[in-house]
């Protein structure tokens, strides 16, 4: 619903209520256990806080009640209000907070949610709902998205517009669920196929979980405003008489917010500079739950039937059980009635549970609805006495800290892989610098050796040399001796020279040794040398002593990443524990509601008779009489002849005033009106009292033997304005639905008229037009069904085809649901398969039978694609499955 002015008022109460004491602002603080354990406080009492929001009088009641006083007084800045019995009487009540009609979109969120808001951001579970009859607001508080105008935005986006601006996108998570409690069945609203959603309640703590729900992630504003279309385009809605669009179901918005708290300390290890943890991480999950209650209403005032009035039914019996709910609450019963419905065991925590819960009651001005306004503003002072435990949901972060002691291990690991390439890079090079050393002293002393060598074989030639110079000087001496001495001369000679060779041969014996001793040092030499280049040297020993102690380092690092392990298994071991066992029908007729005798009716006949203050069409009819009223139809004065047919067309939306319009001659002068009068106003009242008459069908036949269809097509043809064309399309539409008319109906321009509306591109005349074709294309398949011969389709014929196609996905659910069915009953029909084949309707039958969100279209759709030997043939041509 729309609101002309941002704000909604409160209404009034008991004379005798007690004033509602606030919330405790302070929450339960978390307290560690010795063990480490985490544990909750007992809890902090809050009662359910109650407001109270006025809607502004709209259009219809300010021409209506424009002489009567609203039955409501409000006393804001005292938190009251004064419900009218009388003109000298009235009833005081007492509400947490009282909004005006001038209260704007953002003042009613932070007086009513945003302390919720908080409380889910801190841990607790949070409730805000709307409760009051219907028409009066509650849509337009909770779900209006504000895309054209931020300041008008519900209490759904700016719930979400605090938590996503609260929370950390790194650390912390958002997601959500949008269902519709309709008929006692739970759907998923984004998800229509999933419509029959079971409710699981876990036996230890009692909490209420919907397993099968969509959930989805929230990342940002635009994807929640994304989230919000679908779903209210999948929810059920229809037109009453005393509200446009309807909410036929109850509307839940599931928000669950997940955040992490970190909680513990970090303590350095004494034997190396990583971090020990002690960190006991914390994940506090808060659930906002955003309830849009359908409004309660009385069938006699809004004007349900057949199926619309089971949908009625059925609300209201879930609004009755949340009644009692609230009334054992508030007289502390022992037994609270929450399984006699799934709405109150949706709510089972938001009442008398663990959750923080404001309510929020929507009141209208009007004196009409006065006991309508007394039952909702008694409501919510039965609700101001019920009391809920607040109590934190918090637990143990094991997906972190598993998580961080990953991280740890990774980091650890990478560091002993670290350590491990470096100490080997040191033992290759220590290495490498070892062996190049050790081959230079091998070819430093290879160089030795071989220079010492040849140096000893040089001496020992030299001396051999010597010795053969002397060994022929001798003999030479020898034989020149012997040829002048004597032989002893000779003798002595011959033994100093034996002497002297023997001394020479000893030198050379004694060198030769030195010079084998001396290799045989330099041997030792070399294998010290080696010795020393296994373990010797003090800097190869500094070197083993640093591996020593990094191999050490190393094992005690293994030893740590085993430990870490187990823990990581122990986790992984606690976490699968804990996973394993965790705990909108079709079109309604023309305003009901038109305006009472205003001042201008002073003026008219009726003052003559003392009539001016009337408060309603049924009190003048009752005094006046019909044939009275029907007279002043032809009234000189322009005042009284629009209040005149004003009054007609009011009492032609009661089923049992219609047969005496009848009978009095008021559906002849309303066609008479229709087609005399160029008045804007007149055209379009009559029009509206001709589409309340034309839903019975006996009535149909009398309009279209007076020439009405003529006269309606005319009218259409002329008219400019969206609520005359609206009218007449709806007239049309009705007539469209008698299986005896069609042929004179669109001999006499019938669809013509409906396909020529179509210039207005109104959402409500082309939802009529769309019906219309509905009902026509419906009524041709009937008569097949029923053996009679049918021929080509008079839609077809009319060239209503192209339009039908074109809007077939229209983006308004009335508009395209009636065009589905239109195409799928005149699928039917094989004599119409060739030309649906040319204008493209086999492509939409398709899709429709894949993606229409109603499984009984969907499912027509697919039997009449497999029944049809045309569209068979050509789907196979095309390879098109469905």
């Amino acid at each position: 619903m729309a609101f002309n002015r941002n704000g909604i008022q409160n209404q009034k109460g008991n004379a005798n209520v007690r004033t509602s004491s606030s919330f405790k602002s302070k929450l339960p603080v978390v307290r560690r256990s010795s063990s480490g354990a985490l544990k909750d406080d007992d809890g902090v009492r809050g009662r359910v806080r109650v407001a109270v929001r006025l809607r502004p009088r709209n259009a219809e009641e300010q021409v209506a009640d424009a002489d009567f006083a609203d039955c409501v007084e409000l006393q804001p800045e005292l938190k009251r209000l004064k419900l009218r019995k009388n003109n000298w009487d009235s009833d005081t009540y007492e509400f947490d907070e009282v909004l005006t009609e001038f209260a704007s979109q953002k003042r009613v969120y932070e007086v009513v949610a945003r302390p919720v808001v908080e409380s889910v951001l801190d841990g607790y579970n949070g409730t805000v709902m709307a409760y009051g009859q219907t028409g009066t607001g509650k849509t337009y508080t909770l779900g209006r998205l504000g895309e054209e105008d931020t300041s008008a935005r519900g209490i759904m986006v700016r719930s979400m517009e605090d938590i996503l601006s609260d929370i950390s996108p790194n650390t912390d998570s958002v997601s959500v669920s949008y269902l519709q409690l309709y008929m006692e069945t739970i759907q998923d609203l984004l998800d229509p196929s999933n419509d029959n959603i079971s409710i699981v309640e876990d036996p230890k703590t009692g909490d209420v979980s919907l397993p099968g729900a969509t959930v989805v992630d929230v990342r940002g504003q635009q994807g929640f405003l994304e989230l919000l279309r679908v779903g209210e385009a999948h929810r059920y809605a229809a037109n009453t008489k005393m509200n446009t669009e309807s909410s036929r179901s109850h509307a839940i918005l599931m928000v669950n917010v997940r955040r992490s708290v970190a909680e513990g300390d970090s303590a350095s290890n004494e034997n190396d500079d990583h971090m020990v943890r002690n960190f006991k991480p914390v994940v506090r999950k808060g659930k906002l739950v955003v309830v849009d209650l359908a409004g309660s209403e009385r069938v006699n005032k809004s004007g349900s039937e057949g199926y619309m009035l089971e949908e009625a039914k059925s609300i209201n019996l879930s609004l009755s059980a949340l009644g009692k709910c609230i009334n054992a609450l508030a007289e502390n019963s022992a037994h609270v009635p929450f399984r006699d419905s799934k709405l109150t065991r949706l709510l089972r925590d938001s009442l008398g549970g663990t959750a923080r819960t404001s309510l929020i009651v929507t009141i209208g001005p009007s004196p009409r609805h006065r006991g309508e306004t007394t039952s909702t503003i008694l409501f919510g002072q039965r609700a101001m006495k019920v009391e809920n435990m607040l109590k934190i949901k918090e637990e143990f972060d094991y997906k972190s800290l598993s998580r961080r002691l990953d991280i740890q291990l990774d980091k650890l690991i990478t560091e002993n892989e670290r350590l491990q390439k470096a100490f080997e890079d040191e033992v290759e090079r220590v290495t490498l610098e070892a062996q190049n050393r050790i081959l230079e002293v091998e070819r430093n002393y290879a160089e030795s050796l071989e220079k010492e060598r040849l140096n000893c074989q040089m001496e020992y030639m030299d001396s051999i040399k010597k010795l053969e110079e002397k060994w022929m000087m001798n003999q030479q001496n020898c034989g020149k001796d012997s040829l002048r001495g004597g032989s002893s001369a000779k003798e002595g000679t011959v033994s100093e020279e034996v002497s002297e060779l023997k001394r020479l041969l000893q030198n050379e014996i004694n060198l030769r040794k030195a010079a084998e001793e001396e290799v045989n040092n330099l041997k030792n030499q070399l294998d010290q040398f080696l010795r020393l280049g296994d373990g010797g040297n003090v800097e190869v020993l500094k070197l083993r002593k640093m591996f020593e102690d990094e191999a050490h380092q190393k094992k005690k690092l293994e030893e740590e990443i085993t430990l870490l392990r187990s823990q990581l298994l122990q986790l992984s071991f606690e976490v699968d524990e804990k996973r394993r066992y965790p705990e909108r029908g079709g079109s309604g007729s023309v305003h009901s509601g038109l305006d009472s005798l205003m001042s201008q009716v002073r003026k008219s006949p009726l003052n003559d008779v003392g009539f001016g203050e009337l408060e309603s069409t049924d009190v003048v009819f009752e005094l006046l009489g019909l044939l009275k009223i029907l007279s002043m139809l032809e009234s000189d004065d322009p005042n009284t002849r629009i209040h005149a047919v004003k009054m007609v067309a009011n009492l032609a939306a009661e089923d049992a005033n219609q047969e005496k319009i009848v009978e009095a001659g008021g559906l002849t002068s309303l066609l008479s009106l229709l087609r005399s009068y160029e008045d804007e106003t007149v055209r379009r009242i009559a029009a509206g009292a001709i589409a309340n008459l034309a839903m019975n069908e006996a009535n149909q036949e009398l309009i279209m033997a007076q020439g009405g269809i003529s006269l309606l097509a005319i009218t259409a043809s002329d008219a400019e304005d969206p609520q005359t064309l609206c009218m007449v399309a709806g007239a049309i539409a009705n007539l469209c639905g008698n299986d005896k008319l069609q042929t004179t109906l669109r001999s006499e321009g019938g669809i013509r008229a409906l396909l020529g509306m179509v210039r207005c591109r109104h959402l409500d005349v082309l939802s009529q037009i769309a019906r219309g074709i509905a009902n026509f294309a419906k009524c041709e398949s009937r008569s097949a069904t029923q053996g009679r011969k049918v021929g080509r389709s008079l839609l077809i014929e009319d060239g209503a085809l192209p339009w039908i196609v074109q809007n077939a996905n229209n983006e308004a659910s009335p508009i395209r649901r009636h065009l589905e069915l239109a195409l799928c009953h005149l699928a039917q029909h094989e004599v119409n398969a060739k030309d649906m084949i040319g204008g493209g309707a086999l492509w939409e039958l398709v899709r429709i039978s894949r993606d229409c969100s109603r499984e009984d279209i969907r499912n027509l759709a697919r039997r009449t694609l497999a029944s049809s030997p045309t569209f068979q043939a050509e789907m196979r041509r095309l390879h098109i499955q469905y």
